[in-house]
Formats: C-alpha cells, structure tokens, sequence
C-alpha cells in the first residue's frame, strides 16, 4: 500500500526535513601529504606476513595506515591480477611443495621455472592483465592513495625487449609516473632500458644499498635523461659515512622518490634503527624536500627489528607519526 503525506504522518511516523536527516560518516580517506611532501611507502611482502601480498587486499592496510602513496611491488599486482606463482616460492628458508626446505639446486630449479612460468603468463595474457592493472588503478584512486612507482623485483640482460615494454606498459596502466629497481652494474643494460623508457616517457629510478658511492649513478644518467635516482637515504649513509643532504641538493632534478630509513654510518656499525636514533638525517631531509619544494616522493622502508611486543603496522604508524612531526 502506497500512503500519502497526510497518511504517513496520521499511521504516526515522521517525516524528517532533509537538514536534519542523520548523516552517515564515510571511512576517512588517508592523507600522508604534509606540507607538500608526499610520504608513502614500500612494504616487503617477504618481511611482513601480517600485511597481505595481494594489491587488492594491501590497499585495506594503506588506507587503515593514512597512506595516501605506496611504491608498488610487481608480485602485488601479479598476484592480483591471477599470476601463476606464489610470492614465496623459491626464496631462501621456503619449504617446498613436500614441506621440507630446499637445497640450493631446489630452490634455483624453482626460482627458473617460475620465470619461466611468469614470462609466459606475461606476455601470453598483456591485454587482459592490463585490464586487471587498471582497475586496480581506478580501485587505489576511488579510496585516495595513488601508485607512484611500479617495483621490479629484478632486471637482468636475458629478460627480452617484449618483457621490459611489458613492464612499462603495466606502470602507465596502475598510474605509476616511475618504475624502480636495484642499480645495474651493466651499463649496456641500464642503456637498454632507458632507451626503452624514454618510448614510454616513464622514468627508471634506480636504487641504492651500502655499494655505492657519490658517483655511482653518474653512468646511468649521462645514458638518458629517463634514467634517475630512486636514493635510499640510510643505505647511503651507511656507504658514504656522511650526509645524505648535498648529494640531495645536487641532483634533485633527477631523484624519482627516495626511501626513508635511518642507519648509523658504516664506521659506527651501519645499524638500521628505530627513526630517531640513528645518522641518517631523516627529519633534516624532510624539512629540505619542504623548504626546496622537490615533488618526488619519500616512501617508509621499515628495515629496523620491531621491538618486542610491536607489530610492522605499529612501527609503520610510529614511521608515518615522526614524518608527521617532523614537517608539523
């Protein structure tokens, strides 16, 4: 039965004006931009069991956490997308499929089946995981965290050119403005890629451990003006055994984003450590993005032992409060 206003309100039930209708409260959307200076971050789905692998589900955490940025690592989005192999599979300590741990030859015979097997998958399905990447583009964009960076696990000289224009055709699709992976030490490599990344006129940030020195990007960025600098700041130092500021200074223009941590200096022990308490200058480097105005990002690597009766998400929180501070 249909009733009419008069009838509503004889049945006795109320008509609310719409000023004063109850309001539901939206989930907060994250938001770690202080200042002009966007932190975000980069888990290890290899060190953090608690934080899931799949992009999918990872966003929860990101958007529990107030990240509004997240470099993001290609298993994350593999997975999500139906890749044939598990994040695990083939790395050092993981049980094999009888449950007993691998010997050296197990675990190099599986880690080259599943290239193989990824490979395949790769370029054998590119429309359809394109598909997938960018609805988990529009996924991330809808809850406020943007993809910054697409992680590569590893590049080597025998991934083929149709897997690499793979790999950056699936950074433009999950809305990543750079593609990061560790220094090569071939030059006729890093020349390749960058070559290719000029095509696609998305950068390659190339990141750092405790192997380089002041110089060490100089090969890679007289190779193309797509090739830059993806700086971890406490590795640095470590290596360097001193400030990571005027190299910051220096090449600002060609820094991707850079990764927060804070280590002592390799002659006190090259300690990672809870933020704060080591050399590395992490608040000195955030104050230097706000002051100059550099845009790239500054993703969280948490690295240092949680403390006992912690959890990562709670040292993440305790990561994403001193940046917070820091720039207050």
């Amino acid at each position: 039965m249909k009733l009419n206003r008069r009838e509503f309100v004889k049945a006795g039930l109320v008509i609310l004006p719409a000023a004063r209708l109850p309001m539901v409260a939206a989930a907060p959307r994250p938001d770690s931009n202080f200042h002009g200076v966007q932190i975000g971050i980069i888990v290890s789905p290899y060190n953090f069991p608690s934080i899931p692998v799949p992009a999918d589900q990872f966003l929860n955490s990101l958007v529990r956490l107030g990240l509004s940025a997240v470099e993001m690592q290609d298993v994350r989005c593999e997975i999500y997308a139906g890749a044939p192999s598990k994040p695990r599979e083939g790395y050092s300590g993981s049980p094999s499929e009888h449950g007993h741990p691998m010997t050296p030859q197990e675990r190099m015979a599986a880690q080259m089946k599943q290239a193989e097997e990824l490979t395949q998958w790769r370029l054998g399905n590119t429309a359809a995981i394109l598909e997938k990447y960018k609805a988990l583009r529009s996924m991330y964009r809808d809850a406020g965290v943007r993809i910054y960076a697409f992680r590569l696990a590893n590049i080597t000289a025998e991934i083929t050119d149709p897997e690499y224009e793979y790999f950056f055709e699936a950074a433009k699709a999950v809305g990543a403005d750079q593609i990061t992976t560790e220094l090569p030490d071939d030059p006729a490599l890093s020349k390749r890629i960058g070559d290719i990344a000029a095509k696609h006129k998305i950068m390659m940030g190339y990141h750092n451990h405790t192997q380089v020195d002041a110089h060490s990007w100089d090969t890679v960025l007289e190779q193309s003006k797509w090739n830059g600098i993806q700086l971890d700041i406490g590795h640095f130092v470590a290596a360097i055994n001193g400030s990571p500021i005027p190299f910051i200074k220096e090449h600002a223009g060609r820094i991707t984003s850079i990764h927060l941590k804070d280590r002592k200096y390799r002659t006190h022990g090259g300690q990672n450590l809870p933020w704060g308490q080591g050399e590395t200058q992490v608040k000195d480097v955030l104050l230097l993005m706000e002051e100059q105005h550099y845009r790239f990002p500054a993703g969280i690597e948490l690295e240092y032992r949680i403390p006992a009766g912690s959890t990562p998400e709670k040292e993440i929180e305790n990561c994403l409060d001193f940046c917070r501070q820091a720039l207050a």
